[in-house]
């Protein structure tokens, strides 16, 4: 018999509390348990404890206490374990039951205590229905997701991911995720973790920007960047999300392609129109200088002296019409040269990174290693970013066409704030490569517009870049240097402070 006062305990305990007998059979139902399988406790007590349970517990139960009374072993008795139970309109729920043997005088009694887990599972069930819509979304989604740690490793790899680079998520869990890029990111990499853990600064962080992969055959692909960072369990991750540029560049060097065709069909009607419009512009004042030059050699044949201020006024008139003509020559270059631009407050370091990134596209198959230097200072200026970029494309190109054939092929793009004389504030980028250099004749004939070193070059690459680099208020050189390379440098205005502060 149960006491009173262990009676009173178990009427306020909220977990559900069960006494059984060596046979079973209940001894004690608690109010809990009438709540939790609706049965009151004199309609359960004196009944088997198996009326509450679904089979095939009904089934084992009683095997159970059998065993352990012959044995000793134990498969329920001083063991928590998660179960079934039935109650009395006949539906389930899961509860945890722990059971435990009564110290007592007389035939032995079992406690079981009873816990309903119906939330807890329904939370756990919400929780892997939520795991599962998030797998099946990163499991169709077309860009690649890779989260890594604060060490750099990587944690995570999506099937897109696994596609793009060519590695499983077996082969790449727990390495350090540098190994997916080419120098100079992967040496670069663990620095930029280390710093925005170190300081917040953010270089890659919370920026999208346009990056080269490396795949696990060795090729490299531009790829746009976006890395976010997240804290999990008080640990900081960092989920990157990548786009594949290949095929977008594929596109848009071909529209390239069809609008440098369209400009060149452009450039011929507009020269065939200048053509005419200079030959109209020009027929007068060429005419009046050769008019006024015979009159003065006819002049000066009859070598009269009252004759030489007409012949001087005649050559006078002469060289009034060839400035005519060169006026009009002048207009008409200033009219071709006009143009409109979208200049705006750029930041050259990420520029010159993304330029780099699309002109090394197919680079890595001709064997050319890139070395990037930059200040990483986040100097600006006032530029057309398409312009500068072509400049960059058309230097980086023109190197790694100069280095073919060539047993060392590096190329180096090193960027780096200069001062003049007179103080203002340049930023210089440096386009280096180890070719077959420049001789005299060629450093004299770079800039000559349909001058060009290529076998189906037109010649006009440098001398269009060089016209942009200066209408930017900077100017564009070559150089030897000292590997038998070439060296070509440009400079551009940087934006002082006040200026900062006022775009700002």
């Amino acid at each position: 018999m149960l006491s009173p006062h262990f009676r009173a305990l178990m009427d306020t305990v909220p977990d559900g509390v069960i006494v059984i007998d060596g046979q079973g059979t209940i001894q004690s139902f608690n109010p809990a348990c009438e709540r939790l399988f609706g049965w009151t406790a004199a309609e359960v007590i004196g009944r088997n404890v198996k009326v509450l349970m679904p089979s095939p517990y009904q089934e084992e139960h009683d095997q159970y206490l059998a065993r352990y009374h012959a044995t000793g072993e134990k498969r329920i008795i001083g063991i928590g374990r998660e179960v079934t139970g039935l109650r009395r309109d006949g539906t389930t729920f899961p509860m945890e039951l722990s059971v435990g043997e009564a110290q007592q005088d007389g035939p032995p009694a079992y406690i079981g205590i009873i816990r309903d887990i119906s939330d807890r599972r329904a939370a756990e069930q919400a929780l892997r229905n939520r795991e599962a819509r998030l797998a099946s979304i990163i499991e169709t989604i077309p860009d690649a997701l890779i989260v890594i740690d604060g060490q750099g490793l990587i944690r995570s790899f999506s099937p897109a991911a696994q596609r793009m680079f060519g590695y499983t998520e077996g082969e790449v869990l727990g390495l350090n995720v540098s190994m997916l890029m080419p120098s100079p990111y992967r040496e670069q990499h663990d620095q930029y973790i280390g710093r925005y853990l170190a300081t917040g600064e953010k270089r890659i962080i919370g920026v999208g920007r346009i990056v080269s992969g490396q795949r696990r055959d060795g090729t490299v692909f531009p790829m746009e960047l976006a890395v976010g960072a997240v804290d999990l369990e008080g640990e900081r991750l960092f989920t990157g999300f990548i786009h594949d540029l290949t095929e977008h560049q594929a596109v848009e060097r071909r529209l390239q392609q069809l609008q440098a065709e369209l400009l060149h069909v452009s450039r011929v009607s507009v020269m065939g129109q200048l053509a005419s419009a200079l030959a109209h512009e020009l027929n007068q004042p060429l005419t009046a200088v050769v008019n006024y030059i015979k009159a003065s050699l006819r002049l000066l044949e009859r070598a009269e002296g009252a004759d030489m201020p007409l012949a001087r006024e005649a050559m006078d008139k002469a060289s009034a019409q060839a400035l005519r003509a060169g006026q009009i020559i002048r207009r008409l270059r200033d009219f071709i040269a006009k143009g409109g631009t979208d200049r705006r407050a750029e930041s050259l370091d990420g520029l010159i990174e993304e330029a780099a990134a699309l002109a090394l596209v197919g680079a890595r198959e001709s064997g050319v290693r890139m070395e990037l230097r930059l200040q990483r200072q986040d100097l600006r200026a006032v530029i057309d970013k398409i312009q500068i970029q072509q400049v960059l494309l058309n230097l980086i190109r023109n190197a790694v066409e100069a280095m073919s054939g060539q047993p060392e092929r590096i190329l180096s793009i090193t960027a780096a704030p200069m001062a003049t004389p007179e103080g203002a504030a340049f930023m210089e980028v440096a386009v280096a490569d180890t070719g077959h250099g420049l001789d005299d004749a060629a450093m004299a004939r770079l800039f000559q517009p349909f001058v060009s070193g290529k076998e189906r070059g037109m010649g006009v690459g440098l001398s269009i870049s060089r016209s942009i680099v200066e209408a930017h208020g900077g100017r564009l050189w070559p150089e030897r240097n000292e590997h038998g390379g070439a060296t070509f440098r440009f400079t551009l205005p940087l934006l002082s402070e006040s200026e900062e502060n006022q775009d700002a």
